[in-house]
């Protein structure tokens, strides 16, 4: 811990203790016996605190921590229908509802302290109101422009950015009707007054290949062009390795390795190779690109690095920390030609102990560059083109397996938790344009080089640990008590517990992975699961990895695409070199949190990304598909209806309003929906037949409705949305939803539709004929009706 982080933590304590009274600048300074020289620095330290909301300054100029002022600190998180929660800094405390009218101004992304209003009760949540606004999160936003006659209006991309940015004419800059643009905010917005901005850069059209991805970009602040003195640093790299660069490194060119990639893959950064010792045990070689060879500290590759903080892999291309020349080109661990190295050579014995290893600069020559496809055909399909092909490496592909299923069975024997979640792999034209949505399937191939990098990031992490050297490490701390009893409880209504939930260790939840796998509960549990649990992030202490079950880890084998990888390259160099000074660790410690922190913002960013394009690609490959049946399981039960996925990971809602047949009572204990008169029930886990009844390119939403639902209603039910959300974000609906009777006054049964709060009455017309669609299928009249707009809709 830093000098500066030290002080802030001895401020925050003394303001947390129950005799402390909010105290003005110069009696904390007085009782905290600040020195006169360090009074300026004192109020820097100060003003840090309040703005990373850690304390809050009143408006009489009194300091105090925000629990103590019944205030919370934490970050926005917005709704497209105007309202909000605050997420708080502290975990312990539970999300914040903020109602549209409490927000005084703040955004989705601000950093924000809010006044609890009404604590939460057993039918209510919390509730609050802005009250200071600390950090705004966004300068510029991505939307749609639209003009009227004598003003302009960009709609946010984001939906939880509620309320359009106004333009004034003057400051079109040249933007047309249904442009996607780029609007630099000028004013944030006020009570009934809406954010004023100026259009600073025209996107392209909304129907324009790759202007959706382009959105995306420019919405994350993703930088696709390096600045020229990045670019003229990269190109002096060169693109061979001279013997100047070699000397005094290990040369290991004679050496048999491999890489292990996936087949679009031209960022290879790690290497492998292995042998059987003579007393059965294995010796493994993980080489890492050498990448700080040519990214020197502080360059301006160095920064423009750190500023990115990782690769971003979006759906249809790579935004890489690393211009392509060193990315693609020298740094790559192409085969065939020599590659500088950072190599961590491990001697494992027969139960999976990694027992000696070794840690050193190379020179590579890689033999093989392999694919997972092809690695997986020889060991598990046996293909005999591929095995005569690369015959000289078949035999070290079968040690790799048989040495990766060993490491396996010792981290889960630990009780590393093992999340198996499917990826999904889209399918692109030439135009951008979605053909296929499939599995991505993880084979024993992929499992080998995971296997491989994990046990060498945690040999690495430990080596440097216990060398008391200043170090970045991937860390993942222990889950709340309280998150974990939540999660028991859950799964309490699924017929499993948790052993030791008061100190729980990751092998209980390993175990009851193992119970579910492969019932109708695994997805749900598994899900329920991971958000029980903390996010994994970067930090400058080493405080373990709960879900891998390990003392010790960090991320060293990704260094072309990572910047803490390439950091701590740095960081060992210079400590196995002998450069470790006083002055260099005093020095590190002073940066490293930073960029720790830097980096754990930057992957958050990065995911969020990623997962966007995908679901947008997703969307549009089911916009073509509107109106046609899918067969789908049950993933998720909630008290508004049920979140079903399709055999191709595509997932999308099936709202109880839209179950007709009868009235469906959410059961809250078992996690289904049972049906008032029919008694039919649906569950996590069931298979059902939906119909895809909308795929929203602008929310990136996909809704179904069940295939097999009553025929008697022609009309789309629909909620006016504030009913809806009384509906579903009230506990006191939940509570009263198995308490009414089926039936209306004359006997006549009741369906969701009519008890939902706000719907349309039924209507009594006569079973929906059938209609095709543009493909010649046919398809339910109601859902060709919304389709093309021809349903009934509530009038506003």
């Amino acid at each position: 811990m830093t000098r500066t982080e030290e002080r802030k933590e001895r401020i925050v304590a003394f303001m947390r203790e129950s005799a402390y009274k909010p105290l003005l600048f110069q009696e904390l300074a007085m009782v905290l016996d600040v020195p006169a020289e360090d009074i300026e620095l004192f109020s820097q330290v100060l003003n840090e605190l309040e703005e990373e909301g850690r304390i809050f300054k009143t408006h009489a100029n009194r300091y105090g921590v925000p629990a103590r002022l019944n205030l919370a600190a934490g970050r926005i998180q917005g709704h497209e229908r105007g309202y909000a929660f605050l997420i708080p800094d502290d975990e312990m405390l539970e999300d914040i509802f903020i109602p549209a009218d409490g927000l005084n101004g703040a955004m989705h992304g601000d950093k924000a302290v809010a006044r609890v209003n009404r604590k939460s009760s057993s039918d209510r949540r919390m509730e609050g109101e802005i009250v200071r606004i600390v950090k705004r999160a966004n300068t510029t936003l991505v939307g749609t422009f639209e003009k009227s006659l004598s003003f302009g209006f960009v709609i946010p991309d984001n939906k939880r950015i509620s309320g359009d940015i106004f333009i004034s004419k003057g400051e079109f800059n040249g933007a047309k009707k249904g442009q996607k643009v780029v609007v630099e905010i000028l004013k944030y917005p006020e009570a009934r007054r809406n954010a004023e901005g100026r259009v600073i850069e025209i996107i392209g059209d909304v129907n324009q290949p790759g202007t959706d991805i382009l959105s995306i970009i420019k919405s994350y602040n993703l930088e696709e062009e390096f600045p020229p003195d990045v670019m003229a640093q990269a190109e002096k790299a060169g693109d061979t390795v001279t013997e100047d660069m070699i000397k005094g490194r290990r040369d290991l060119r004679g050496l048999r390795m491999v890489t292990i990639d996936g087949e679009d893959a031209k960022d290879l950064d790690d290497a492998v190779s292995v042998e059987k010792l003579p007393n059965g045990n294995y010796r493994l070689g993980v080489h890492i690109a050498d990448v700080t060879n040519y990214v020197t500290e502080n360059s301006p590759l160095d920064m423009e690095a750190l500023n990115r903080g990782t690769s971003v892999y979006l759906v249809d291309r790579v935004i890489p920390m690393l211009p392509r020349q060193l990315s693609n080109g020298i740094c790559s661990l192409n085969p065939r030609v020599d590659r500088l190295s950072f190599t961590v050579m491990m001697d494992i014995d027969k139960t999976g102990k990694a027992y000696n290893h070794e840690i050193f600069e190379s020179v590579i020559n890689i033999d093989e560059r392999m694919t997972y496809t092809n690695v997986y055909k020889i060991l598990e399909e046996h293909d005999e083109e591929l095995m005569e092909r690369y015959s000289h490496v078949v035999p070290d592909f079968r040690i790799m397996h048989e040495l990766a299923l060993l490491l396996r069975k010792k981290r889960f024997q630990r009780g590393a938790i093992d999340f198996e979640f499917d990826e999904a792999k889209v399918i692109l034209d030439e135009k951008g344009k979605p053909v296929e949505v499939k599995r991505y399937e993880i084979t024993i191939a992929n499992q080998i080089i995971e296997e491989f990098m994990l046990v060498c990031n945690e040999t690495v992490a430990e080596h440097f640990f216990w060398t008391n050297t200043p170090f970045v490490y991937r860390i993942h701390e222990d889950p709340d008590e309280e998150k974990i009893t939540a999660l028991n409880e859950f799964i309490y209504n699924l017929g499993y517990s948790i052993k030791g939930i008061n100190k729980i260790h990751p092998r209980a939840l390993q175990d009851l992975l193992a119970k579910v796998k492969g019932t109708q509960h695994e997805r749900i549990i598994s899900t329920v699961m991971l958000r029980s649990l903390q996010k994994a992030k970067y930090s400058s202490e080493s405080v373990g990895h709960f879900g891998l079950a390990a003392k010790y880890y960090c991320h060293f084998t990704s260094p072309i695409r990572r910047y803490p990888d390439l950091i701590i390259h740095r960081i060992m160099k210079q400590y196995l070199k002998g450069e470790m000074t006083e002055q260099r660790i005093g020095q590190l410690e002073g940066i490293l949190p930073e960029i720790a922190k830097q980096c754990s913002e930057r992957e958050r960013a990065a995911d969020e990304a990623e997962r966007e394009s995908e679901d947008l690609k997703k969307v549009e490959y089911m916009k073509a598909h509107e109106g046609e049946v899918f067969k789908g399981i049950i993933a998720n039960v909630t008290s508004f209806g049920m979140f079903i996925e399709l055999d191709n990971t595509i997932e999308g809602l099936v709202r109880m309003s839209s179950m007709e047949d009868d009235y469906y009572n959410y059961d809250e204990r078992r996690y289904s929906l049972v049906g008032e008169r029919t008694h039919k029930t649906y569950r996590i886990g069931d298979t059902v037949s939906v119909i895809l009844a909308r795929a929203d390119l602008s929310t990136r939403k996909i809704e179904f409705m069940l295939a097999d639902r009553g025929e008697e209603d022609e009309d789309f039910p629909v909620l006016d949305e504030k009913a809806e959300d009384d509906f579903i974000f009230s506990r006191s609906n939940k509570a009263k939803a198995g308490k009414g009777k089926n039936t209306g006054a004359r006997g006549k049964v009741i369906t969701n539709r009519e008890r939902a709060p706000g719907a349309e009455p039924r209507s009594s017309k006569k079973a929906a004929e059938k209609k095709p669609n543009k493909k010649g299928k046919v398809i339910d009249k109601k859902v060709y009706d919304k389709i093309n707009g021809k349903g009934k809709r509530k009038k506003k």
